[in-house]
């Protein structure tokens, strides 16, 4: 499959229904107990209303104080009944949901530090970001609460019924004529509720990554005056986001209100029924007190129970998007014990739907040998470092194996010096990481920022710390000053010394010294030798190489003017 193709997946039902029976394996009877736990506390609640009816039956009979009694203990043992069937179902649901809920979250995030770089690119870093943030935090308010809610309504509206047939089979028919309009309802809420929260999320992926490009591109925004484009485009994709929250807002109005037609057309058949039995005499004003009560007491559960689906439709999107990450393709193994050969042959490679950038590129770098990569810029040698270390896959072609890629974009994670060596090797000892850096010629403060060349220090200590069989220097020492640029310069001849390395150059004294220098230009390799070998034969080394002879003499004579 081409890389230009790869976007961040969404999950279709299937995969999030299989994902979820993954997740509840072996939790299924600690499910059913609290299942039959928040059962229990429905009926408990029945209590109310039926010692409601039979005080009112009471006084109906004129008959003494005695009468109210067993009513009232009954009330009491209720509200107690209630409380503890409440709380046992809730912890249950607890040891059944944050679980599962922990390790989906654990997946995501380690399914995430997998993803192929074209996979996030293609897909957005704030869609990533949202999915990991906004989804997990939706995802994981239902689960902790909305779950328990749903289930608690779901039994109270079976035990009400249940309650209202024992009462008289009446009763119960009446209550249902208000269930044809409740699933009429759910059913247009739900097919026109689904898409609105999949493209808010969605939305909320694009505001997220217009805001992480404003924050992190600040500097050069500034500097080429282009922070109000980029204003404009984070005022666009947070309107775009508002949009879908003003349309989800509308349309759950409507739910609602169509909700309480279903409520009006229940009570009104419970009351008219308890009307013409207790004119019959079939049944008694404490019964009809009854059954209108329990009719009553289902409009908050029933609410809650076809509400919740308001907050289960964004769950679920966000929950697609998450199983989504689980199930996007995971960036292939890099070998780092390889023996030191590195094989690329005929290479094509073009940046998401963009033609080629490079163009059946072979090469071979035999054990221990030093490959320098030289060209002008533009001319593919960084898309060629990251295809040999796995950082990117190619269109075409096969590439075995793959090294350690240190750029000049070294990042430096928060904590101290020794935290981010060991991300190199988790278990190395301290007499280690300073064998290391004092390999790589660095003194580093053990706290506080890092300059530049510090920065490139650490990044290669850590190789050293890793010890690969290949290692790929893209960059690595291009930023520094003239006396940082012999220091670091030593420092990455430490590390390729008896190991197989490729030398992105971007300052030609770098390649000197190779045992092979490869010049690339428009994406194709279209020289190679040695440095010698490369000047007598007059060609595009050798321009180059004049030129750079040009620069160094033009600015000696700067530096003798002054």
């Amino acid at each position: 499959m081409s890389s230009g193709n790869t976007i961040l997946p969404v999950a279709t039902g299937a995969e999030v229904r299989r994902e979820l029976r993954g997740l509840l394996k072996g939790h299924r009877a600690t499910l059913a107990a609290a299942m039959v736990v928040l059962l229990a506390g429905s009926a408990v609640r029945l209590a109310g209303p039926a010692a409601i009816g039979a005080i009112t039956q009471a006084i109906a009979d004129h008959r003494g104080t005695r009468a109210l009694a067993g009513p009232v203990a009954l009330l009491a043992a209720a509200a107690l009944a209630a409380a503890v069937t409440t709380w046992a179902g809730t912890a249950l649901l607890a040891w059944v949901v944050l679980p599962a809920l922990g390790r989906l979250r654990e997946q995501a995030l380690g399914s995430a530090v997998r993803l192929p770089l074209e996979a996030v690119e293609r897909g957005g870093t704030g869609d990533l970001v949202a999915r990991l943030a906004g989804d997990v935090e939706q995802v994981g308010d239902v689960a902790q609460g909305v779950l328990g809610r749903f289930l608690s309504a779901a039994m109270t509206i079976a035990a009400t019924l249940a309650g209202l047939a024992v009462l008289d089979w009446r009763f119960a028919v009446a209550g249902l004529l208000a269930v044809p309009v409740q699933a009429l309802t759910l059913r247009w809420y739900l097919r026109t509720s689904r898409p609105i929260y999949a493209a808010g999320r969605a939305a909320d992926g694009r505001r997220a990554a217009a805001l992480l490009a404003g924050f992190t591109a600040l500097p050069t925004l500034r500097a080429l005056g282009l922070g109000q484009r980029q204003r404009d485009a984070i005022d666009k994709a947070s309107r775009e986001s508002m949009e879908y929250e003003f349309r989800a807002t509308r349309a759950a109005t409507r739910f609602y209100g169509r909700l309480n037609v279903a409520e009006f057309v229940g009570l009104g058949a419970i009351l008219l029924v308890a009307y013409v039995l207790v004119r019959d005499g079939r049944a008694g004003i404490g019964a009809a007190t009854t059954a209108a009560l329990f009719f009553a007491g289902l409009f908050d559960p029933v609410n809650a129970a076809l509400g919740v689906f308001d907050e289960i439709q964004q769950a679920g999107a966000g929950l697609a998007r998450l199983v989504g990450i689980t199930r996007a393709e995971p960036e292939p193994p890099r070998t780092r014990r390889d023996g030191g050969e590195l094989r690329a042959e005929r290479l094509r490679f073009g940046y998401g739907d963009a033609p080629d950038v490079l163009h059946d590129v072979s090469l071979y770098v035999p054990p221990g040998h030093h490959v320098a990569i030289v060209g002008a810029s533009g001319s593919g040698k960084s898309t060629l470092a990251a295809l040999l270390t796995g950082l990117r896959q190619p269109r075409q072609g096969a590439i075995h194996p793959g090294g350690v890629l240190v750029t000049q974009e070294t990042h430096v994670f928060a904590g101290t010096v020794a935290d981010n060596l060991r991300l190199a090797r988790p278990g190395a000892t301290d007499e280690e990481l300073e064998n290391a850096l004092r390999a790589v010629g660095a003194t580093l403060p053990e706290h506080g920022p890092l300059t530049a060349s510090q920065a490139q220090h650490l990044a290669l200590a850590r190789v050293m710390l890793l010890d690969p069989d290949i290692v790929v220097l893209d960059e690595a020492t291009a930023e520094a000053g003239s006396d940082a640029a012999k220091s670091l310069d030593r420092a990455a001849a430490a590390v390729q010394q008896g190991r197989t390395a490729v030398t992105i150059a971007h300052r030609l004294e770098q390649a000197v010294g190779a045992d092979t220098i490869v010049v690339m230009d428009e994406g194709r390799i279209v020289e190679q030798g040695t440095h010698d070998e490369l000047i007598r034969n007059r060609r595009t080394y050798a321009d180059l190489w004049a030129k750079r002879d040009a620069w160094a003499r033009s600015a000696e004579s700067r530096s003798a003017d002054r």
